[in-house]
């Protein structure tokens, strides 16, 4: 094969250019003279191409002469855009498919044709070996076609992407490094379970510490745009450092660089001299075309974070003054660094520091102490078939000495296989149509799962409806309409030895009990038993004999009713020093009952012991939100302002557990937590965060974290949860959004079921208030 050389690919783009009536591109002709004068002088002879220079005019004599350039002198094409380009993504692409061969670097920084060109590369591919994208315009990433060339992707500053679909980085078995600084990611369980698809990945970066004092010690800085050039690729590197060794090779020994004297030289006219005196330092090589378009805070380092605030412990951090740049919020994850080592162990390099050996023992040490691999404690991913295909041989083997494991472990080992292979649980809305199958829409603002009817769930809302209904197939079983007399549902309770009934208080202090048998599902007048009001409820329960109801609200004071006469028997006043915002009765003894109180105090009392003096006086270090028993009534589960979520005795109030939750700073974070699986794990979210967070309650180890995603993932909020007093691993969340012209909803999740087969759920959304009330 004849290799064309670039003179006569040059004279040949020429002539087809005034063959078609158009003038030959200068940008063509520029990138054309550079990788001929390369070839002159035996460099790499590559060609530089600017998609900003071109128009869709230009693309017919490049696509006509594609073929001479895959069989020319030209060893690699290199093409970039700034944010200034007129051409059309149809025939950018179409150029980039022609010149496939030769493809090497793609950088497309804020790509002016939106989403369908994106999603064109995301499911087609692309044979470049570098690609990065700087993006604003997605927020999930589904990388699926053909990029079996790629070995570096940088998605460095793409400041809405925030997670991943599942089935991305499937078709990239030669990538090697990853960069995503400076995006949203923030789920480490579902980032992690992408990124583990990578077969070849090495280096890994969601931030970069640099160390600096006064003056800055720079070498390896990423430049939006630019890929810096990778130890990974050295034979020598030594991934055996110790910290202060790598951070040693990271910074000149010899003159210092201040970032004053660069921001000084770079804002001035001319930047030729300054490229060349910063290269004096090592510095990766720069064309003086790679600033355009961007300011200095883009390619130093802003919004510095420092290590105290991005670790929760000294332990986490790398050692000496060091300070994180340009950091994705899942580095803010406690134990982020050993959650990654341990989940990726090929993996080599995390944000720029080498991994050594050491590393990986602390790192494995760490998440047995703070993380649960699998359910139950199980060490090792196990198939579902191979769990059943193991019960049904120890079933045919009586006669074998051998111990019959119970049903449980079986049932356990299920549930464990089943999680781990769910790492995108399965998020549905509760969708409910009325009997002409019209998909009704209501505000909900509080709910219950039915106790023992699997099927049925009672929700209030924002207009002081009571709506029963069928969260199987979203039919309405019972309804009963506002008609003035309720404002919003705060409270409600079923009754557990007559499940047909179901107590509700609102806001306005209404309190009422209904009989789903008694009430259609579209009733037309009010039914039920009227209790004397409470000002300003907002919670109320049963005790176990359903004979008794507690109240409680914005106030010091509980008042205690008789079900059977419908009479309030007493108003227990001042049992704490600020308002009572949940009250809970135990679930096995019907005189014993907690409150939870924003005076930083959790009490037990005992009816029969006349509530004067509580039992005990548990203290939290912040306001009380709200307070559970767990199943058994072994326990009680406390949960306070942002997340300070822990488990005591509850026989004497003594701690049990401190599930170690990560505050955010907040004082408006409130949070709740229920029981999940009978007494063996918890959910606890907060209003001010999207993350349902799920722990073992036996040892305080973090299972997984479930995202609640929307288009607007920041305006999304946990208003309330529940577990599924039934299924095991289901759950439901109340989930608030911010934007006034959005609605509230319960979504139910699955976590033994993956969402990959299931559409999105609706992101029609509405606002809520009231957050700090109820439970």
């Amino acid at each position: 094969m004849t290799i064309i050389n670039i003179s006569t690919l040059e004279a040949k783009y020429i002539d087809l250019c005034e063959g078609i009536g158009v003038l030959p591109n200068q940008g063509v002709l520029s990138a054309l003279f550079k990788a001929r004068a390369k070839k002159s002088r035996n460099e790499v002879c590559d060609l530089e191409l600017s998609l900003d220079y071109l128009k869709d005019e230009d693309i017919h004599p490049l696509l006509q002469i594609s073929a001479d350039i895959n069989v020319s002198e030209i060893e690699a094409i290199d093409i970039q855009n700034d944010c200034s380009c007129v051409l059309s993504g149809e025939n950018a692409l179409s150029f980039m498919r022609e010149v496939s061969q030769k493809l090497r670097v793609v950088d497309l920084q804020d790509w002016p044709f939106g989403k369908d060109f994106l999603r064109d590369i995301s499911q087609t591919g692309l044979s470049c070996q570098v690609l990065n994208i700087r993006c604003s315009q997605f927020s999930k990433l589904n990388l699926v076609g053909n990029f079996i060339q790629l070995h570096t992707l940088n998605f460095d500053f793409s400041s809405s992407l925030s997670s991943f679909r599942e089935d991305c980085f499937t078709c990239m078995p030669n990538l090697k490094i990853l960069s995503l600084c400076e995006t949203k990611i923030a789920n480490i369980w579902t980032t992690v379970a992408a990124i583990s698809k990578l077969p070849s990945l090495e280096e890994l970066r969601f931030q970069t510490w640099i160390s600096y004092d006064d003056t800055i010690f720079w070498r390896h800085k990423t430049v939006p745009g630019i890929v810096a050039s990778s130890s990974i690729n050295n034979e020598e590197q030594d991934y055996n450092l110790s910290t202060e060794e790598c951070f040693g090779n990271l910074s000149p020994t010899d003159t210092p660089i201040n970032i004053h004297e660069i921001y000084e030289d770079l804002s001035e006219d001319s930047n030729m001299d300054h490229m060349s005196s910063i290269q004096e330092y090592d510095f990766p090589e720069l064309s003086t075309d790679a600033f355009s378009g961007w300011s200095l805070d883009d390619w130093i380092w802003q919004d510095e974070v420092s290590s105290e605030t991005l670790n929760q412990n000294k332990d986490e951090s790398p050692t000496g003054n060091y300070t994180s740049c340009n950091a994705s919020p899942i580095c803010l994850e406690k134990h982020y660094r050993e959650f990654m080592i341990t989940s990726l162990p090929k993996l080599k390099i995390l944000d720029n520091l080498p991994i050594k050996d050491i590393d990986r023992e602390l790192a494995a040490t760490t998440f047995s102490n703070y993380f649960e691999f699998l359910p139950y404690r199980r060490k090792h991913k196990v198939s579902v078939t191979s769990i059943l295909q193991g019960r049904e041989i120890k079933a045919s083997h009586r006669n074998f000495r051998c111990t019959i494991k119970s049903q449980d472990f079986y049932t356990r080992s299920l549930c464990a296989a089943k999680v781990g292979s769910a790492a995108w649980p399965l998020l549905q809305p509760l969708t409910i149509s009325g009997n002409t199958n019209e998909s009704r829409k209501f505000r909900p603002r509080q709910f219950e799962y039915h106790p023992s009817n699997s099927s049925l769930m009672v929700f209030g809302t924002l207009d002081g409806e009571i709506v029963v209904v069928n969260h199987e197939n979203g039919k309405v079983v019972s309804y009963v309409p506002s008609l003035g007399a309720m404002n919003c549902v705060l409270g409600l309770c079923w009754l557990k030895r007559h499940p047909s009934k179901v107590i509700a208080g609102s806001d306005n202090g209404t309190l009422k009990l209904y009989d789903i048998q008694q009430t259609p599902p579209t009733a037309m007048g009010m039914f039920g038993v009227t209790f004397d009001d409470f000002d300003h409820l907002t919670s109320v329960h049963v005790n176990a004999t359903d004979e008794l109801f507690l109240a409680s609200g914005y106030s010091k004071d509980v008042a205690l009713y008789d079900i059977g006469s419908g009479r309030r028997l007493h108003m227990f006043t001042d049992m704490h020093r600020e308002h009572i915002n949940v009250v809970k009765f135990s679930n096995h003894s019907p005189s014993i009952f907690a409150t939870s109180s924003f005076d930083q105090e959790v009490k037990l009392w005992d009816l029969r012991q006349k509530p004067v003096q509580p039992c005990y006086t548990s203290l939290s270090s912040k306001g009380n939100v709200m307070v559970c028993f767990s199943p058994d009534d072994s326990y009680l589960l406390v949960s306070a302002v942002d997340n300070e979520v822990r488990q005591i005795q509850a026989v004497d109030g003594r701690p049990h557990l401190n599930f170690e939750i990560a505050p955010t700073g907040s004082f408006q974070n409130y949070t709740r937590s229920y029981y999940m699986n009978g007494r063996d794990y918890i959910i606890s979210g907060s209003c001010d965060e999207q993350i349902v967070r799920i722990c073992c309650a036996q040892t305080g180890k973090r299972l997984k974290d479930v995202y609640l995603e929307g288009k607007d993932t920041a305006s999304m909020f946990v208003q309330s949860l529940r577990g599924d007093p039934v299924r095991d691993f289901n759950l439901s969340v109340l989930a608030a959004y911010t934007r006034p012209s959005s609605k509230s909803e319960i979504v139910k999740v699955n976590l033994l079921k993956s969402s990959s087969n299931t559409k999105e759920y609706s992101k029609d959304k509405q606002s809520c208030p009231l957050k700090s009330l109820g439970g």
